[in-house]
């Protein structure tokens, strides 16, 4: 198996020290940076918006893995495009006309991801799967950080999984939320190939090395 995609997430990065957060994740040996943008409406919380993310993206040397929870992402991914972002994961739950935005998304030539909620099925993927190049997976309620894992998420990753390989698939199953060494090794197990770490990495006191065992798992 090869190792696992690890994608610090900065929403819990200390954000009067951004610049340095980011240098860390340079520095380890993740593969992203993952950037969460929340806007109070889809989710109940705000987080950054624009100018954080060009200013993650001016000292940042890994690719900007952007997540869009937010109500009409078509407004604003070739704005977040500008700002840095490599990959762009919309909602399926904040597009109803899903297959326009991915078109939207790989035609300014980011990578494009859709992001399922905990209670939303696999299934909604079927129509989509083979446009896709990622599908992240919350494996917490979208709009809060350091949440409890939720444990159903284990056989979502191996209903995609099967869902992936059935439909001839090349994209990537993203987990975020709760990620923690306990469950990343079910997780990978599972099927998981990317891991978003927020809290578990930014609450270390050696976050590079937390990194660093996340990334040597198997």
């Amino acid at each position: 198996m090869t190792k696992p995609i690890i994608a610090p997430s900065i929403l819990a990065s200390d954000f009067a020290n951004l610049e340095r957060e980011v240098k860390m994740i340079n520095e380890s040996k993740a593969d992203w940076v993952h950037v969460d943008i929340m806007d109070g409406v889809f989710v109940p919380n705000l987080s950054m918006g624009l100018p954080v993310v060009e200013a993650v993206k001016r000292h940042a040397q890994k690719p900007l893995d952007v997540h869009l929870m937010i109500v009409h992402p078509e407004r604003y991914v070739e704005a977040f495009h500008k700002a840095g972002a490599a990959i762009i994961s919309v909602h399926v739950e904040a597009c109803p006309h899903l297959h326009r935005n991915i078109q939207q998304i790989k035609s300014l030539g980011c990578k494009a991801g859709v992001a399922i909620n905990p209670h939303t099925s696999v299934t909604e993927l079927e129509n989509i799967i083979a446009d896709i190049d990622l599908v992240c997976v919350m494996a917490v309620n979208p709009g809060f950080g350091a949440q409890k894992f939720i444990e159903h998420t284990y056989l979502k990753v191996r209903k995609l999984r099967q869902l992936i390989t059935e439909s001839g698939s090349s994209a990537l199953i993203e987990i975020d939320g709760g990620v923690n060494l306990q469950n990343a090794v079910s997780l990978r197990e599972a099927g998981a190939d990317v891991l978003v770490a927020g809290n578990f990495v930014f609450s270390s006191s050696t976050p590079k090395e937390v990194i660093r065992q996340l990334k040597e798992l198997h």
